[in-house]
């Protein structure tokens, strides 16, 4: 890949600040229109309710050209927006690597951080080819296997694999006493662990993708009907084998991820 200028900006003047000490990017930007005006590539680092304005507050300075992307868990209304506000000559591909962890700042990133990571591109019938060819070639010099797909199908798998997740991991932290977590071990804190995510950045993702998000829950909360009932019944048998279905289908995607080298055991 041909040598990369980065240009940063933040709304927070402490962050831009933070970003210059850290040496996060070449530059760093004090004005959001001057940090896009002649840039190849603009990438949303933002809470995903915060894009349909800035995809209003940019689109004036935005060249010819430009690919616009982001780095949001939900996909189907960053593309409702692009498509209303970024001009016919700025093109628009999702992006969403499923990389990082529960922390936020500045201080946590690293780089290795999307090695061996999925980023998952997502387009429609009007996204443009040659945009996302070079998106895609973006993402694995960053070491992602990349994937591509429409923005519908995004969201409905990652309701089931990271949105609905969290949701239970937080009921799960809410239900507890404060006083006897204290007592948790090592299963509750690993169970729990997305539970520490940032709240306004989630609250968007839950906010983005509520039907498959409820529909989820639905789903999950019929699990834990089937297992409440054979419990209370005490089938000891019938419960041996939920468990053990769960068990054999966890260990089935572990072996995968260790084969595929996505994991490091």
């Amino acid at each position: 890949m041909p040598s990369i200028k980065t240009i940063g900006f933040s709304h927070r003047p402490s962050t831009r600040q933070k970003a210059r000490q850290l040496a996060i990017a070449d530059v760093v930007i004090d004005s959001l229109a001057e940090s896009v005006i002649d840039a190849d590539i603009v990438i949303l680092a933002t809470p995903i309710y915060t894009f349909e304005q800035i995809f209003q507050q940019i689109a004036p300075y935005l060249p010819a050209g430009c690919i616009v992307t982001d780095v949001g868990s939900t996909k189907v209304l960053p593309h409702r927006w692009a498509a209303k506000y970024l001009p016919d000559t700025v093109y628009y591909v999702g992006s969403h690597p499923i990389a990082g962890s529960e922390q936020r700042g500045l201080e946590f990133a690293r780089d290795d951080l999307f090695e061996r990571s999925y980023c998952i591109l997502t387009k429609t019938k009007n996204t443009n080819t040659a945009a996302t060819k070079i998106l895609k070639e973006f993402w694995t010099h960053l070491g992602c296997i990349v994937k591509i797909m429409p923005p519908e199908l995004h969201d409905r798998i990652l309701s089931n694999i990271s949105h609905v997740p969290h949701v239970i991991a937080a009921a799960l932290v809410n239900l507890q006493n404060k006083a006897e977590l204290k007592l948790a071990g090592k299963g509750f804190v690993d169970t729990s662990r997305i539970a520490s995510a940032p709240a306004n950045i989630w609250t968007d993702i839950l906010l983005t993708n509520t039907k498959n998000i409820v529909r989820g829950i639905d789903k999950a909360i019929a699990e834990l009907k089937m297992l409440q009932k054979v419990i209370k019944k005490g089938d000891r048998s019938k419960l041996e084998r939920l468990l053990e279905a769960a068990r054999a289908k966890r260990n089935a995607m572990i072996n995968y991820k260790m084969k595929k080298r996505e994991l490091i055991q």
